[in-house]
């Protein structure tokens, strides 16, 4: 750890804020799909039931990791079908 020399104050990063999304992203925001977050399990079909259970419709969508995205992370490149990222939208009125 450094100490920038303040009173014994750690140095500490800013957390680098990834933004995951699908490859279908753009497609899937056009027909209001709307998107949350990411997660692994457990968290992803506790999020997905949450979800649900509140009246939206749920899609579960791979996380787009091509190698040439800044936003892609090596730990996601290693494993890309752990991570899912999930989209909502209101579930239509049926008549």
């Amino acid at each position: 750890m450094r100490f920038n020399g303040e009173k014994g104050k750690a140095l500490m990063r800013e957390p680098r804020k990834v933004e995951l999304k699908s490859p279908k992203d753009k497609e899937l925001q056009a027909r209001d799909w709307r998107r949350k977050f990411s997660a692994a399990e457990p968290r992803l079909s506790e999020a997905k039931a949450e979800y649900e259970e509140l009246g939206f419709e749920v899609l579960i969508e791979p996380v787009d990791c091509n190698p040439d995205n800044p936003e892609c992370t090596a730990c996601l490149a290693e494993n890309p079908g752990q991570v899912k990222v999930i989209y909502t939208r209101p579930k239509e009125d049926l008549p």
